[in-house]
């Protein structure tokens, strides 16, 4: 009796690392064929990925302050301000003082920026989007479940073993 359990918990590693490893291709082709469509759609508009991001992002957004724009695109204040800082130069965006509040500076698509936008027939992210949408609202749920567990324990491991590299973003 104990070895057919020991060679059924066997299997059942071997099986658990097949899926592991499937998923982690799948994870990765998702990583990689979201940069390599918004790195081609960038490219067509004479853009840069994070440009393009940028572009899309204040379509549909609006204005936004460079704490906002930095939240939204998950990345740091100074990370944003280089990018903001070349787009301004090629006149796709200008920053502008806020009338409410002096103190604050909102991005802004100029009328080349809001062209390259219109130009653009959808955001990297929609098509994601797209396929989400064609799943059961069960299956949105576990697989929201799912990656939200498999984020928690990202976040767990780095703060951990990689705590030089401060908090992510959340």
């Amino acid at each position: 009796m104990k070895r057919s359990q020991a060679a059924a918990a066997s299997a059942s590693t071997t099986d658990a690392r097949k899926d592991i490893d499937e998923l982690l291709k799948t994870l990765i082709y998702l990583y990689t064929e979201n940069r390599r469509v918004v790195k081609a759609l960038a490219a067509r508009a004479s853009l840069t990925g994070p440009q393009l991001t940028v572009v899309k992002m204040l379509e549909h957004m609006g204005d936004l302050s460079l704490s906002e724009l930095s939240d939204a695109i998950r990345a740091q204040n100074s990370t944003v301000t280089g990018i903001v800082d070349r787009m301004e130069r090629e006149g796709i965006v200008e920053r502008v003082r806020s009338t409410d509040d002096r103190r604050v500076v909102r991005i802004h698509l100029t009328e080349k920026g809001n062209k390259l936008a219109s130009e653009i027939p959808i955001e990297p992210i929609g098509i994601f989007e797209s396929a989400l949408e064609a799943l059961s609202p069960q299956e949105l749920r576990d697989a929201l479940r799912v990656a939200a567990k498999v984020t928690a324990r990202i976040k767990a491991i780095i703060k951990r073993d990689f705590p030089d590299l401060g908090d992510p973003k959340e």
